[in-house]
């Protein structure tokens, strides 16, 4: 987490959340501060109105509009791709000159960062959280996905919370299961490194 917060200073994260238990062990609700029932209903149906209506429309100001209405920061010159799913949008964080590709997943849930001049492709999955498999209840774990400048991600590649660096290239139909080096080309499932990218390439990357 140190290392993410680091690498993103403005990252926004939820916060941690108390569990509410039943008689018999189970858990019923979840408590998070400065969550009241009126945050949690303007999130809830903020988000429903993004992904079934707002998010498939053809004007990209609208759609930033209304994301940034729900607590998003998206940087100037930044584009989201349309029928692009958001989870949790008040914890998104896009910088500048960053563009998402159409038909994405950009799940906030545990706080996700994305950095200035960053090519997404189609169809990515940016995952922002999972779930605690050795609880009767699989419990949500909120962890924080991090994309620093630079960092490029091809087609239908998944993004699991981790640390992708500086100038990093993750290749179509990756899996990441964890942090990515600076400038380091990944491929696979799960992804590993395959090669280096030039640092003189990274001004030239919004330009291609």
């Amino acid at each position: 987490m140190a290392r993410k917060l680091a690498a993103a200073p403005t990252l926004k994260i939820p916060p941690p959340p108390e569990w509410v238990y039943n008689d018999e062990g189970r858990v019923v609700d979840i408590l998070q501060e400065g969550f009241t029932f009126r945050r949690k209903l303007r999130n809830y149906l903020g988000e429903l109105g993004y992904n079934l209506i707002v998010g498939h429309l053809p004007s990209q100001r609208l759609r930033q509009a209304y994301l940034r209405l729900l607590g998003a920061h998206i940087g100037p010159n930044s584009r989201i791709g349309r029928n692009t799913k958001v989870l949790n949008i008040e914890f998104l964080t896009i910088g500048s000159n960053t563009s998402t590709g159409a038909r994405c997943l950009l799940d906030a849930r545990g706080g996700l960062w994305i950095g200035d001049n960053v090519e997404i492709s189609e169809d990515v999955h940016l995952l922002g959280g999972g779930h605690d498999i050795n609880h009767p209840d699989f419990l949500p774990v909120p962890i924080p996905t991090v994309v620093e400048e630079y960092a490029w991600i091809g087609n239908r590649a998944m993004i699991l919370p981790s640390l992708i660096h500086r100038g990093a290239v993750v290749s179509a139909h990756s899996l990441v299961i964890r942090d990515v080096a600076e400038l380091d080309v990944v491929a696979g499932n799960p992804a590993k490194p395959i090669g280096r990218r030039s640092a003189e390439a990274l001004p030239a990357a919004r330009r291609m």
